[in-house]
């Protein structure tokens, strides 16, 4: 495991990144001409900005950690192998990007022998930062910078929850998906990765999905446990490990949500 001096020069790159990120991703926002689609049979779209945003990201660990691995949304994986990992992906939320909606943000990991140690989520144009560095985690916006903390929700009847579109639940996930609306206080659809910053934040409190990568939510697996919440996927397995995530705020609701995600 690499020492504490040594993660703080990757989390003080983390922040590089996130400014390298966000200056080739905003002369794009809202001045898309082109929009690409890398599904065959779904609509799963791309734009220059996120290939151009992950190219300049790749560029500049290169630069500092030359020895470190990559895994990309955009541009693949190189040297998985390697004890420190770096995971991109450059416009998380390309859909909301695509129509003019500021709920997408750019999301960078730092796995250190597989394990997810410090992430961030930037999102330029509100001017907003989400980050974990190792120990605490934080939001800042301008010069106003605060400690993030998830906020206690012992109850589902209380909770909200938050999930990018009901869409990407299929068959007994989608039953599981219903089952878990159902029982909570509200739901708030399009949210991308807002919704696991909104948890760590103390806005929000479960955040349900399927479908995603490692890229989509390995930030926030830090950044919640440092927070106060947990993710992993609806198992309980590491998030992601089989398409599904399930963030909670308050811990008291993990077993209880994923009992009916789950059917267990």
């Amino acid at each position: 495991m690499a020492d504490m001096r040594d993660l703080q020069q990757a989390v003080d790159l983390m922040h590089r990144l996130a400014d390298a990120a966000g200056a080739a991703v905003l002369p794009h926002f809202r001045q898309v001409e082109t929009v690409e689609s890398k599904g065959e049979t779904d609509f799963d779209p791309v734009t220059v900005a996120d290939r151009g945003a992950e190219t300049v990201m790749r560029a500049l660990i290169e630069e500092v950690f030359p020895e470190d691995g990559i895994i990309g949304e955009e541009h693949g994986i190189v040297r998985a192998e390697a004890e420190r990992v770096w995971v991109l992906d450059p416009i998380d939320g390309t859909r909301a990007f695509i129509t003019g909606l500021p709920i997408w943000g750019t999301l960078i990991a730092i796995l250190e022998r597989g394990t997810p140690v410090a992430g961030m989520m930037a999102q330029p144009f509100v001017g907003e930062r989400f980050w974990v560095d190792g120990g605490a985690a934080y939001w800042a916006h301008g010069e106003e910078r605060r400690e993030l903390s998830t906020r206690p929700c012992p109850e589902l009847s209380e909770a909200t929850l938050f999930v990018t579109s009901p869409h990407m639940f299929k068959g007994a996930r989608k039953a599981g998906f219903e089952r878990l609306a159902d029982a909570v206080k509200t739901v708030r659809y399009g949210t991308d990765c807002y919704g696991y910053a909104m948890v760590a934040a103390g806005q929000g409190d479960i955040v349900a999905e399927a479908d995603v990568q490692l890229y989509d939510v390995a930030p926030f697996v830090p950044m919640l446990a440092a927070a106060g919440g947990s993710l992993t996927a609806w198992n309980g397995g590491p998030a992601a490990s089989d398409g599904t995530a399930l963030a909670v705020g308050d811990p008291t609701l993990h077993e209880a949500a994923k009992a009916l995600l789950t059917n267990a």
